[in-house]
């Protein structure tokens, strides 16, 4: 049976190895940061003792118990969590990332609770580069995009239409999807595009550009 000080021990270790993520996650501006991770971590590393030390006190009234129970439970029961983590912006979805690392540090909990704490700080260490170096490789070299949708209310104005979809084909990397409503009582067209941009560039700006447009009355994004 693993005594009640080295629970806490694990349990203590649990805690900074979830702190370590959960300030990373806190600085990135995501929905779990450290407080999330800490009690996720905890709580993992508390249900794995537990499982452990259960299945050696009842071992003789219930042979062959598992261990491996509890933790198993942590495991699907953890997708709740995740769930609440992903959050969809427009036509973008974010916190996926976040989900990711809230599943792997449930396993790290579990991990510590077990008492291989070399391989859960080294699973935390590895977890830390993914989500802060590769980051910023991510951003400088490969430049991903991002999908903003715009809408445009603009009235009817001679030549305006070729100019809104010239200016969205020229200030984005890609004109995903251009549709084009016309409202007669109004005298009115409707534009609802979707562009891709690099993530560094600002949407504001080909806002503007639209906005100065003669005839645009609306120009709004997501």
């Amino acid at each position: 049976m693993i005594p009640e000080g080295e629970i806490f021990v694990r349990v203590l270790v649990a805690a900074l190895l979830g702190a370590v993520i959960g300030v990373e996650r806190e600085i990135s501006n995501q929905p779990a940061g450290m407080r999330t991770h800490i009690v996720l971590v905890v709580g993992a590393a508390l249900a794995m003792t537990l499982s452990i030390n259960l299945s050696m006190q009842f071992a003789g009234l219930a042979p062959g118990g598992d261990p491996a129970r509890l933790a198993a439970q942590v495991l699907s029961g953890i997708g709740f969590l995740g769930a609440g983590a992903i959050l969809r912006f427009g036509a973008n979805i974010k916190g996926l990332t976040t989900a990711a690392s809230l599943w792997t540090m449930a396993v790290v909990g579990l991990v510590t609770g077990a008492g291989y704490f070399a391989v859960a700080g080294g699973v935390t260490a590895l977890l830390l580069v993914v989500l802060t170096l590769l980051n910023l490789l991510e951003n400088r070299v490969i430049n991903p995009t991002v999908t903003v949708e715009f809408t445009v209310v603009v009235e009817e104005e001679p030549g305006v239409i070729p100019k809104i979809r010239a200016l969205l084909e020229e200030h984005s990397r890609a004109l995903e999807s251009f549709r084009l409503r016309h409202h007669v009582r109004h005298a009115r067209f409707r534009v609802d595009a979707v562009v891709r941009l690099n993530r560094g560039k600002d949407a504001e700006t080909l806002q503007q550009k639209l906005s100065e447009l003669k005839g645009v009355k609306i120009v709004r994004y997501l």
